[in-house]
């Protein structure tokens, strides 16, 4: 158990290094809070800062998840006798949910990140970024439940706990999207030429 705890609380402080907000304080000082539609997120620094700066967020976000659940997860730490296998194998689910947490409630900013989702796949392929972020999510869900995974029960404990938290912070999205008023990312492209307005 300790060494689930011990990840975890790693994890979470992985997870509260915000690119966007990161790479604002590096710029003099700028919060991405501030701007844009006040999300910390790489949408909205594409929208505030660039193209450049937007792929760094980006990467910086997605780097995050890598580390925390194939370095951190099954890394052996020492002084702590490493969990037993039962509980071994929620660890990964653990870290995911931690940094995921981190992003979202990041404590080196105060408790405000992101929505917790690198969405770049989501521009690609809807052009609603919120909606395609929910979508993969839950799908991510659906095809665990369904499809041949172990460990089975850790991973769709972690995809059920993931589509809470992210239509959780996509509550704003849905609010929209059943107002009508939604916009579509067209125009936030990271590659390619920009569109006119959908």
């Amino acid at each position: 158990m300790t060494e689930l705890i011990v990840k975890a609380g790693l994890s979470y402080l992985l997870g509260s290094i915000v690119g966007s907000l990161l790479i604002g304080r590096l710029k003099g000082g700028v919060d991405i809070r501030a701007l844009g539609s006040g999300n910390a997120g790489a949408t909205n620094a594409l929208r505030t800062f660039g193209r450049a700066i937007a792929f760094w967020v980006l990467v910086i976000d997605l780097a995050k998840g890598f580390v925390a659940t194939r370095l951190i997860a099954p890394a052996l730490l020492p002084g702590i006798a490493p969990a037993p296998p039962a509980l071994g194998a929620w660890c990964v689910t653990a870290c995911a949910l931690a940094v995921m947490l981190g992003h979202v409630y990041p404590l080196w900013f105060g408790l405000r990140g992101g929505k917790g989702v690198a969405t770049l796949v989501g521009v690609v392929l809807f052009g609603f970024v919120g909606l395609a972020s929910m979508l993969a999510t839950l799908a991510l869900a659906v095809e665990i439940a369904i499809g041949n995974f172990a460990p089975r029960l850790p991973l769709l404990a972690f995809a059920v706990a993931a589509t809470a938290l992210i239509l959780y912070t996509h509550r704003s999205n849905i609010a929209r999207m059943r107002a009508g008023t939604e916009s579509r990312a067209r125009r936030l492209w990271l590659f390619g030429a920009r569109r006119g307005p959908a």
